[in-house]
């Protein structure tokens, strides 16, 4: 068995940019919601002073993770804001004092079992760092009596174009990247671990490679460079060659599935205690004079984002939070920095390609062929239009992961992937 998949210019152009921070905001504002699952609720009151590393927002939700604030400053606002996603969750507005002074709350934490690591990772405010956000504590949190896991798999494929801040990662921070994963194997008891790297990745290949020389139990995986290859159900099929079903978790296969970034993270937090308060981004796209590979607080806005990447919001057609196959538009320039934000991609009107006109399906199959999940795009939107909730489930709607690449192969220029969604917010 293969994963299908497509061909896409890499156009990574910032992959030999060292990351640089950027000046610090004069203000950042930090939704409640910025990881899958319930949001926290602010645990600050407007005039609260606070400082870099403290818990502002939390939840008892067992789907949720803590917040903590990026800066150190005054908390200015507490009002409901619209996400990007359609959402509409608590935002905390802190101005900054420039003194970035750091919270007693900010403390090496005692780790010593199992449990405890869990603990620590949970208070951290980690979620995946891929783009998905989901909590790490709980994806570390199995139950390995019911479901032994065996395989830790880092997903370094960073498939999409652009986008290089995972691969700034192994680069400038290969020690911390070993350390997290030295990490999650001890306390998780995991015997066996997969670094998964794109082929056209080769400088980070080689190093992982030699560090990894004289270790049984670290394997270096060189993928394809094809896109989706960084998809969970994806990666973990590249490494050990198991296929996770439909509405099944890595775990229920014996496999944690996670970012190379948020490996590194777990690695630097437990040596110093600092939680989730910065992310590393790719800066992009032909309305920014200079690309380039930042170190940024959550809760920045973009447009501060724009303007040290030498752009001007006048000259921006589209704003693109992630890559181009699977980001998200954004609606507003002074969007704030998010935990999952790995890239902001800025194109000019002259960049973006026209749509051109929806034209009946020709029966080609390029979409059949471009899916990795081997689903059938049209038959979907067959049943979809049809509104067929049967016909939708025989079609394993449900495993798109909405990489898009129906839509990008389709001469009829059909909006199969978006049709995709709908089918299964339909289903749901």
């Amino acid at each position: 068995m293969h994963f299908n998949g497509i061909t896409l210019a890499h156009n990574k152009g910032t992959q030999d940019s060292a990351t640089v921070k950027i000046p610090l905001p004069k203000t950042v504002r930090l939704p409640m919601s910025q990881h899958m699952g319930a949001p926290c609720e602010p645990c600050v009151q407007k005039g609260d002073r606070v400082l870099v590393g403290q818990k502002i927002g939390d939840s008892n939700a067992f789907m949720s993770t803590p917040l903590h604030s990026s800066v150190s400053g005054t908390v200015t606002d507490i009002t409901d804001y619209l996400l990007a996603n359609g959402r509409v969750c608590k935002a905390v507005t802190i101005e900054t004092d420039g003194e970035q002074k750091i919270s007693p709350e900010v403390y090496r934490p005692v780790v010593n079992s199992r449990e405890s690591f869990v603990a620590a990772i949970k208070q951290s405010g980690c979620c995946g760092l891929g783009g998905a956000g989901f909590p790490t504590h709980i994806k570390l949190n199995v139950d390995t009596g019911k479901t032994p896991i065996d395989s830790l798999v880092i997903n370094a494929a960073e498939c999409e174009p652009y986008i290089t801040s995972d691969y700034r990662e192994l680069i400038e921070r290969p020690e911390d990247v070993l350390d997290g994963i030295n990490k999650v194997m001890k306390y998780i008891g995991i015997k066996k671990a997969y670094v998964c790297i794109e082929n056209n990745k080769p400088k980070a290949i080689k190093d992982f490679t030699q560090r990894t020389a004289t270790r049984s139990d670290i394997s270096i995986v060189t993928l394809k460079a094809s896109y989706p290859q960084g998809a969970e159900k994806v990666v973990a099929f590249s490494a050990t060659g198991r296929v996770i079903g439909e509405g099944e978790l890595p775990s229920a296969k014996g496999i944690i599935v996670m970012n190379v970034s948020t490996a590194g993270f777990i690695s630097r937090y437990l040596k110093t205690g600092m939680p989730l308060v910065e992310r590393r981004l790719t800066l992009d796209g032909d309305a920014l004079r200079t690309p380039c590979n930042v170190f940024a607080p959550i809760g920045t806005p973009v447009s501060e984002l724009i303007s040290f990447a030498d752009g001007s919001t006048e000259a921006i057609g589209k704003l693109l939070s992630g890559g181009p196959m699977m980001g998200m538009c954004l609606y507003d320039f002074d969007t704030p920095v998010c935990k999952t934000n790995n890239a902001i991609l800025a194109f000019t009107e002259k960049a973006i390609k026209p749509k051109d006109e929806q034209t009946a399906c020709i029966h080609c199959g390029r979409c059949l062929r471009a899916c990795p999940m081997k689903l059938m795009p049209t038959e979907i939107e067959r049943a979809y239009e049809a509104k067929d909730k049967e016909r939708l489930k025989k079609l394993k709607v449900n495993l798109c992961m909405n990489c898009g690449s129906c839509s990008y192969v389709c001469p009829a220029k059909r909006n199969l992937a978006e049709t995709n969604q709908l089918a299964k917010e339909f289903i749901r």
